[in-house]
């Protein structure tokens, strides 16, 4: 099983990217991700890809509707030639709201559009690459015109892996049927993976006719740990207030509903519909908290996160994000016993 960071994204993240890269690769993690909240999730690639040799450079996830697929294919191309064939690229839809108000962009059928979209970037890099026509003629996306003097050169690694985001089936499926890997949502269990989002993969694999073996599963993890029993405690009240975030989307709800959890969804979307965040992380009990997190000591949570995870997740991230110049030693140690065989 291979262990991945997120990267912390703030004001300042750019001119610290190459020391927390280095860390990251120094530490042994097998992949850095970047993030698209509140800045680019492709620009911090480059300097981690600059200032690294071995370890993967992704996004998880770089919004995908927000930007046409020729620039998304351009960008991805430099990166995995800069990184020697280093690149992930992973995309989500984001929602509605988001794409339409926040992006001002079109917003309609996510998971057909986002197959096709994936589809429309594979023809590019064929393009790029074998200097074929570009031909691709789809229901959303129309790529048909790439003259030489914009196609770029031939690279030594073209198969670039994409990796989508889902939560719930639809999505899933399209990841087995065209991508090589799937994001999967902190707001996940170990249930809800082997009773829905696994079979929905292979679901997708098997239309394809594709082994689901080549689709890989990435997973967020909400971590509970610390040094102290106070630090714990601390720990598991922000992952409790997390949890009530999420699972007060209504997107999100099918993963509650596996475990008849329905009740405790509709009362975090009233609190949130009327801004009542504070009250939110009260209305998620222990048993909701124990089956979306992994809660162990420091030197405990590399084996707990194996033994839920390991034969059916490849890649597992902490939801925190990593920083160089904090708990080095912890990181080390996780690295090390989640690498265990």
């Amino acid at each position: 099983m291979k262990i991945d960071v997120g990267l912390s994204v703030s004001t300042d993240h750019l001119p610290r990217m190459a020391e927390t890269a280095r860390a990251a690769e120094e530490l042994g993690f097998d992949g850095i991700w970047s993030n698209e909240t509140s800045h680019d999730p492709f620009l911090p690639l480059a300097i981690a890809a600059e200032h690294t040799a071995r370890v993967q450079v992704g996004t998880a996830i770089a919004v995908a509707f927000a930007r046409s697929p020729m620039v998304v294919a351009q960008t991805a191309w430099d990166l995995q030639s800069f990184s020697n064939g280093r690149m992930l690229l992973g995309l989500g839809s984001q929602v509605r709201a988001h794409i339409e108000r926040r992006f001002s962009m079109p917003w309609d059928s996510p998971a057909p559009r986002l197959r096709e979209y994936v589809l429309a970037l594979k023809a590019i890099w064929r393009s790029f690459q074998t200097g074929e026509k570009l031909d691709f003629r789809g229901r959303y996306y129309s790529h048909t015109l790439l003259t030489p003097f914009f196609a770029p050169e031939p690279i030594g690694h073209p198969d670039i892996p994409v990796y989508i985001s889902g939560v719930n089936t639809r999505m899933a499926e399209v990841a087995g049927e065209v991508c090589e890997g799937l994001h999967i949502h902190p707001l996940h269990t170990r249930k809800y993976l082997d009773e829905v989002l696994v079979p929905s993969v292979e679901k997708g694999a098997r239309r394809a006719g594709r082994p689901p073996a080549e689709v890989e599963l990435s997973a967020s993890v909400f971590a509970i740990t610390g040094e102290s029993a106070s630090a714990i405690s601390g720990a598991r009240e922000k992952v409790r207030a997390q949890i009530a975030f999420y699972a007060s989307t209504p997107s999100y709800r099918a993963v509650l509903e596996v475990h008849g959890w329905e009740q405790v969804g509709e009362r975090l979307s009233r609190l949130a519909a009327v801004g009542r965040w504070e009250e939110m992380a009260a209305l998620v009990p222990d048993d909701v908290l124990r089956a979306f997190s992994v809660e162990a000591g420091p030197d405990e949570l590399g084996p707990a996160l194996r033994e839920r995870y390991e034969g059916v997740v490849e890649r597992v991230s902490l939801y925190v994000p990593f920083e160089p110049d904090r708990d080095r030693e912890l990181w080390r140690a996780l690295v090390a016993s989640v690498h265990s065989t």
